[in-house]
């Protein structure tokens, strides 16, 4: 995979049309069921791949318009994850709440990988490279109650290794950059250091495609981003996985680019678009931000998308952040 300087992409949702899905958060509710649904999501994929290829983006995603929920699209189907009786938590992203969440009901095995035949599906219709997430351990064990393990690092390494194979079949079916989602990884820094690192770098083993772990806020809209934690201690930290690389949010935050640094000989996926419900910027004001970046970042190893996914937006809305993103890498790619 041969890509230009300042390559664009996505982090990976697009707003589903209405005629699919109302988007609730991050929640989808579908609009159709059995065949009518399975071919209404085929031609939601096709549309957001064209539409990708017709604002120029440099490496593609299959929009997720089959996930109704990111994290459970993937684990959900596997053995120790209950999603019919639910748990309740108090605690999510390191902060209060009283949601609830699946459960682990017993050790956690892999089966019935999910995402192979969509990666499959995304290949035949477009002809741009294509970058497919999944969720990380330390995100599923935050956002699941457990009922099983003793021990959550042990937790977190079972998960690991059902990764492992959902990656290894991503990989089997044609994806060129695979993405790891971590958000929990931003709020809990100990337990990165104490098991985050080893579950990653358990999640890569066989993999020699790109992959990159997405170290992000959360979804834009009603809570705190909780910017408070920063990555100043985490990037130290992962720097000593084998991941290839980090996509970082720098859109919505006031972090200073310069910390990226230290991240010599990594991909960096620069979060240079807020996602949320806020009017597009500017192309002058994100060919700024992202020329600070390059004050430190090889434009060979930057890589450029929005902060986090699209689908809590309107189509029009997320279509014209693309745009000036896109307009913002050309501008700068003249230059270099």
């Amino acid at each position: 995979m041969t890509l230009q300087p300042l390559a664009t992409t996505t982090v990976g949702s697009f707003p589903r049309p209405l005629w699919l899905a109302d988007t609730q958060r991050s929640q989808a509710h579908y609009k159709l069921s059995g065949e009518a649904l399975s071919q209404a999501m085929d031609d939601a994929t096709v549309l957001v791949l064209r539409q990708q290829e017709q604002l120029g983006l440099d490496i593609a995603t299959d929009g997720e318009m089959r996930r109704q929920s990111f994290i459970f699209h993937v684990v959900g189907n596997w053995l120790g994850v209950d999603t019919r009786q639910l748990g309740r938590t108090t605690r999510y992203r390191n902060r209060d709440v009283d949601r609830m969440v699946p459960r682990i009901a017993g050790r956690i095995v892999h089966q019935a990988g999910t995402t192979s035949d969509e990666i499959r599906f995304a290949k035949r219709n477009t002809t741009l490279p294509l970058k497919v997430a999944v969720p990380g351990p330390m995100t599923v064990v935050d956002s699941t109650v457990n009922d099983f393990y003793k021990d959550e690092a042990e937790q977190a390494m079972d998960i690991a290794a059902a990764l492992n194979q959902e990656l290894l079949e991503m990989q089997a079916a044609g994806c060129d950059v695979l993405q790891i989602d971590e958000p929990a990884m931003t709020r809990y820094h100990d337990k990165v250091k104490f098991h985050g690192v080893k579950a990653l770098d358990r999640c890569l083993e066989g993999i020699h495609i790109p992959a990159i772990v997405h170290l992000c806020y959360g979804y834009p809209g009603g809570v705190s981003l909780q910017h408070q934690y920063g990555y100043d201690r985490l990037l130290p930290l992962l720097m000593q996985s084998a991941i290839s690389g980090f996509t970082v949010e720098f859109g919505r935050s006031t972090f200073d680019p310069g910390m990226l640094r230290d991240c010599t000989g990594r991909f960096i996926m620069f979060g240079c678009i807020d996602p949320g419900d806020s009017p597009a910027p500017s192309v002058r004001s994100v060919v700024d931000r992202i020329e600070q970046a390059l004050k430190v970042v090889d434009p060979a190893r930057m890589w450029l998308a929005p902060d986090c996914g699209l689908m809590t937006i309107t189509r029009d809305l997320a279509y014209e952040k693309l745009r000036v993103m896109v307009e913002a890498s050309k501008t700068i790619r003249a230059r270099l």
